[in-house]
């Protein structure tokens, strides 16, 4: 997976990399391939009652998943979207894997009746 980072008025240290790095490479665990994620972080100066916002984007075969959120701390922001993105990951491994069982299901009555499905 190829991590792009964009910082956005913040000073990108090594410790905010490997955070980002860690904690996308445990998004890997969850049965998807991902193909890129796009990283955008940024400081609003203007919000003083939640300043950082973390975005991402991940780029998957499919229909590509996007993810935002706003905290006081750069990695309670980070936390939370990686929760958010590995909940719209399960969320789409359940849908595809409901679909495929759905569809054999179906070729299952149709054979017991004596169709075929095309």
């Amino acid at each position: 997976m190829q991590i792009h980072l964009s910082p956005r008025n913040i000073a990108l240290t090594g410790a905010i990399h490997s955070f980002l790095a860690e904690k996308m490479t445990h998004l890997e665990e969850h049965g998807e391939q991902i193909l890129a994620a796009h990283i955008v972080l940024l400081h609003d100066q203007n919000n003083k009652s939640k300043p950082f916002v973390v975005k991402v984007h991940l780029a998957i075969p499919g229909p590509d998943i996007f993810c935002e959120d706003h905290e006081k701390d750069l990695y309670a922001a980070i936390d939370k979207v990686v929760h958010k993105l590995a909940a719209q990951l399960s969320k789409r491994k359940t849908r595809r894997k409901d679909h495929k069982q759905h569809l054999t299901q179906l070729e299952r009555e149709a054979a017991k009746r004596g169709f075929r499905r095309r």
